[in-house]
Protein backbone atom coordinates (compact mmCIF):
# COMPACT_ATOMS: atom_id res chain seq x y z
CA UNK A 1 0.00 0.00 0.00
CA UNK A 2 1.59 3.50 -0.88
CA UNK A 3 0.32 7.15 0.06
CA UNK A 4 1.63 10.18 -1.63
CA UNK A 5 3.90 12.40 0.36
CA UNK A 6 4.77 16.08 0.42
CA UNK A 7 6.71 16.75 -3.36
CA UNK A 8 4.52 13.94 -4.82
CA UNK A 9 7.02 10.73 -3.45
CA UNK A 10 5.04 7.92 -2.59
CA UNK A 11 5.67 6.40 1.11
CA UNK A 12 4.31 3.02 1.91
CA UNK A 13 1.09 2.55 4.33
CA UNK A 14 2.36 0.83 7.29
CA UNK A 15 0.09 -2.34 8.16
CA UNK A 16 -1.60 -2.89 11.20
CA UNK A 17 -0.13 -5.93 13.19
CA UNK A 18 -3.11 -7.99 14.58
CA UNK A 19 -3.10 -10.21 17.23
CA UNK A 20 -2.43 -13.66 17.33
CA UNK A 21 -4.37 -15.07 20.25
CA UNK A 22 -3.76 -18.55 21.31
CA UNK A 23 -5.72 -19.29 23.87
CA UNK A 24 -4.50 -22.46 26.46
CA UNK A 25 -7.00 -25.22 27.81
CA UNK A 26 -9.09 -22.90 30.12
CA UNK A 27 -10.80 -23.55 33.32
CA UNK A 28 -14.43 -22.47 33.79
CA UNK A 29 -15.28 -19.01 36.02
CA UNK A 30 -16.70 -20.60 38.94
CA UNK A 31 -16.18 -17.23 40.97
CA UNK A 32 -18.64 -15.54 43.14
CA UNK A 33 -17.80 -11.91 40.94
CA UNK A 34 -14.96 -9.57 40.06
CA UNK A 35 -12.81 -8.30 42.68
CA UNK A 36 -10.76 -4.63 42.82
CA UNK A 37 -7.03 -6.17 41.72
CA UNK A 38 -8.13 -9.55 41.57
CA UNK A 39 -5.95 -11.59 39.38
CA UNK A 40 -7.74 -13.90 36.50
CA UNK A 41 -5.35 -16.49 34.51
CA UNK A 42 -6.64 -18.81 32.20
CA UNK A 43 -10.03 -18.74 32.73
CA UNK A 44 -13.07 -19.31 30.76
CA UNK A 45 -16.01 -16.04 31.55
CA UNK A 46 -19.47 -18.09 29.86
CA UNK A 47 -22.75 -15.48 30.27
CA UNK A 48 -21.36 -13.93 33.42
CA UNK A 49 -23.22 -11.53 34.80
CA UNK A 50 -20.84 -8.70 36.01
CA UNK A 51 -23.14 -5.74 36.14
CA UNK A 52 -22.31 -3.03 38.55
CA UNK A 53 -19.50 -4.71 40.20
CA UNK A 54 -15.78 -3.56 40.67
CA UNK A 55 -13.06 -4.93 39.36
CA UNK A 56 -10.17 -2.26 39.23
CA UNK A 57 -6.68 -2.87 38.56
CA UNK A 58 -7.92 -6.35 37.79
CA UNK A 59 -5.98 -9.05 35.52
CA UNK A 60 -7.12 -10.75 32.88
CA UNK A 61 -4.40 -13.10 31.28
CA UNK A 62 -5.38 -16.03 28.58
CA UNK A 63 -9.13 -15.40 29.32
CA UNK A 64 -12.21 -16.17 27.01
CA UNK A 65 -14.95 -13.71 27.89
CA UNK A 66 -18.11 -14.85 26.20
CA UNK A 67 -21.71 -13.35 26.34
CA UNK A 68 -20.57 -11.07 29.67
CA UNK A 69 -22.60 -8.38 31.02
CA UNK A 70 -20.46 -5.37 31.61
CA UNK A 71 -23.35 -2.74 31.95
CA UNK A 72 -21.61 -0.22 34.98
CA UNK A 73 -19.25 -2.51 35.64
CA UNK A 74 -15.66 -0.52 37.12
CA UNK A 75 -12.81 -2.03 35.50
CA UNK A 76 -10.82 0.92 35.83
CA UNK A 77 -6.45 0.20 35.49
CA UNK A 78 -7.52 -3.15 34.50
CA UNK A 79 -5.20 -5.55 32.30
CA UNK A 80 -6.68 -7.86 29.56
CA UNK A 81 -4.08 -9.24 27.76
CA UNK A 82 -4.04 -12.37 25.32
CA UNK A 83 -7.54 -12.77 26.18
CA UNK A 84 -10.87 -13.22 23.41
CA UNK A 85 -14.03 -11.18 24.25
CA UNK A 86 -16.96 -12.53 22.21
CA UNK A 87 -20.62 -10.93 22.35
CA UNK A 88 -19.99 -9.33 25.41
CA UNK A 89 -22.30 -6.35 26.05
CA UNK A 90 -23.06 -3.38 28.38
CA UNK A 91 -23.65 0.37 29.12
CA UNK A 92 -21.00 2.32 30.67
CA UNK A 93 -18.39 0.03 31.26
CA UNK A 94 -15.49 1.98 32.77
CA UNK A 95 -11.72 0.48 31.23
CA UNK A 96 -10.38 4.25 31.60
CA UNK A 97 -6.77 3.98 31.76
CA UNK A 98 -6.49 0.43 31.16
CA UNK A 99 -4.42 -2.01 28.81
CA UNK A 100 -5.98 -4.11 25.59
CA UNK A 101 -2.70 -5.83 24.35
CA UNK A 102 -3.09 -9.12 22.11
CA UNK A 103 -7.13 -8.95 22.40
CA UNK A 104 -9.64 -9.67 19.96
CA UNK A 105 -13.05 -7.92 20.51
CA UNK A 106 -15.57 -10.29 18.57
CA UNK A 107 -19.47 -8.80 18.03
CA UNK A 108 -19.61 -6.56 20.91
CA UNK A 109 -22.77 -4.33 21.79
CA UNK A 110 -21.44 -1.96 24.25
CA UNK A 111 -22.48 1.81 24.60
CA UNK A 112 -20.61 4.86 26.45
CA UNK A 113 -17.06 2.62 27.46
CA UNK A 114 -14.94 4.62 28.74
CA UNK A 115 -11.28 4.00 27.45
CA UNK A 116 -9.73 7.26 27.89
CA UNK A 117 -6.06 7.33 28.61
CA UNK A 118 -5.89 3.66 28.17
CA UNK A 119 -3.25 1.90 25.80
CA UNK A 120 -4.32 -0.51 22.97
CA UNK A 121 -1.79 -2.44 21.46
CA UNK A 122 -2.24 -5.70 18.77
CA UNK A 123 -6.09 -5.16 18.88
CA UNK A 124 -8.45 -6.25 16.93
CA UNK A 125 -12.30 -5.35 17.27
CA UNK A 126 -14.04 -7.39 14.98
CA UNK A 127 -18.29 -7.19 14.07
CA UNK A 128 -20.80 -5.59 16.90
CA UNK A 129 -21.90 -1.99 17.49
CA UNK A 130 -19.98 0.50 20.02
CA UNK A 131 -22.12 3.49 20.50
CA UNK A 132 -20.26 6.88 21.70
CA UNK A 133 -17.18 5.31 22.80
CA UNK A 134 -14.66 7.58 24.33
CA UNK A 135 -10.66 6.82 23.46
CA UNK A 136 -9.60 10.62 24.55
CA UNK A 137 -5.84 10.55 25.40
CA UNK A 138 -5.57 6.94 24.47
CA UNK A 139 -2.99 5.64 22.63
CA UNK A 140 -3.64 2.82 19.75
CA UNK A 141 -1.00 0.78 18.19
CA UNK A 142 -1.56 -1.63 15.54
CA UNK A 143 -5.39 -1.91 15.91
CA UNK A 144 -7.66 -2.98 13.60
CA UNK A 145 -11.52 -2.14 13.24
CA UNK A 146 -13.29 -4.53 11.29
CA UNK A 147 -16.91 -5.04 10.02
CA UNK A 148 -17.89 -3.16 13.21
CA UNK A 149 -20.27 -0.01 13.28
CA UNK A 150 -18.74 3.38 15.44
CA UNK A 151 -21.11 5.63 16.49
CA UNK A 152 -19.94 8.76 17.58
CA UNK A 153 -16.67 7.44 18.30
CA UNK A 154 -14.08 10.36 20.43
CA UNK A 155 -10.66 9.86 19.20
CA UNK A 156 -9.86 13.59 21.06
CA UNK A 157 -6.36 13.65 21.95
CA UNK A 158 -5.66 9.85 21.15
CA UNK A 159 -2.20 8.76 19.21
CA UNK A 160 -3.21 6.35 16.49
CA UNK A 161 -0.04 4.23 14.76
CA UNK A 162 -0.79 1.86 12.58
CA UNK A 163 -4.55 2.08 12.74
CA UNK A 164 -6.60 0.30 10.19
CA UNK A 165 -10.48 0.37 9.34
CA UNK A 166 -11.91 -2.37 7.23
CA UNK A 167 -14.94 -2.82 5.99
CA UNK A 168 -16.86 -0.47 9.00
CA UNK A 169 -19.31 2.04 9.62
CA UNK A 170 -17.78 4.91 11.17
CA UNK A 171 -20.59 8.11 12.28
CA UNK A 172 -19.24 11.37 13.42
CA UNK A 173 -15.95 10.41 14.67
CA UNK A 174 -14.36 13.60 16.96
CA UNK A 175 -10.81 13.85 16.06
CA UNK A 176 -9.84 16.52 17.72
CA UNK A 177 -6.11 17.11 18.57
CA UNK A 178 -5.45 13.92 17.60
CA UNK A 179 -2.25 12.52 16.20
CA UNK A 180 -2.28 10.04 13.32
CA UNK A 181 0.29 7.94 11.95
CA UNK A 182 0.10 5.41 8.88
CA UNK A 183 -3.89 5.34 9.49
CA UNK A 184 -5.55 3.74 7.10
CA UNK A 185 -9.30 4.50 6.78
CA UNK A 186 -9.54 3.66 2.85
CA UNK A 187 -11.02 0.38 3.89
CA UNK A 188 -13.93 1.78 5.41
CA UNK A 189 -17.55 1.14 4.69
CA UNK A 190 -18.94 4.84 5.33
CA UNK A 191 -16.50 7.51 7.29
CA UNK A 192 -17.81 10.69 8.94
CA UNK A 193 -16.45 13.56 10.88
CA UNK A 194 -18.04 15.81 13.56
CA UNK A 195 -15.00 17.68 14.56
CA UNK A 196 -10.85 17.63 13.93
CA UNK A 197 -11.19 17.16 10.17
CA UNK A 198 -8.19 19.23 10.33
CA UNK A 199 -6.17 15.92 12.34
CA UNK A 200 -6.19 13.85 9.42
CA UNK A 201 -2.46 14.56 8.50
CA UNK A 202 -0.83 11.29 8.84
CA UNK A 203 -4.33 9.08 7.50
CA UNK A 204 -4.77 7.91 3.64
CA UNK A 205 -7.95 8.26 2.43
CA UNK A 206 -9.74 7.10 -0.68
CA UNK A 207 -11.02 9.54 -3.83
CA UNK A 208 -14.40 8.47 -2.88
CA UNK A 209 -13.70 9.48 0.48
CA UNK A 210 -12.17 12.96 -0.33
CA UNK A 211 -15.27 13.61 -2.35
CA UNK A 212 -17.55 12.74 0.42
CA UNK A 213 -15.04 14.93 3.31
CA UNK A 214 -14.91 17.79 0.61
CA UNK A 215 -17.65 19.95 2.48
CA UNK A 216 -15.97 19.49 6.06
CA UNK A 217 -12.17 20.53 4.56
CA UNK A 218 -14.05 23.46 3.17
CA UNK A 219 -15.74 24.64 6.27
CA UNK A 220 -12.52 24.09 8.33
CA UNK A 221 -10.49 25.99 5.65
CA UNK A 222 -13.09 29.04 5.56
CA UNK A 223 -13.79 28.55 2.40
CA UNK A 224 -17.40 29.43 0.99
CA UNK A 225 -19.03 27.49 -1.75
CA UNK A 226 -21.95 28.75 -3.73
Amino acid sequence: MVRKAAGGAKRLVKGARRPEVRLPPLEPYGGAGLEPDGDYDGLDFRDVDFVGQDGGGARFMDCALTGCALDETRLHHARVLDSVLTGIRGVGTDLAESTLRDVELVDARLGGVQLHGSVLERVLVRGGKIDYLNLRRARLKDVVFEGCVLVEPDFGAARLERVEFVDCVIKEADLTGATLTDVDLRGAAEFSIARGVDRLTGAVISPAQLVDLAGVLAAAMGVRVE
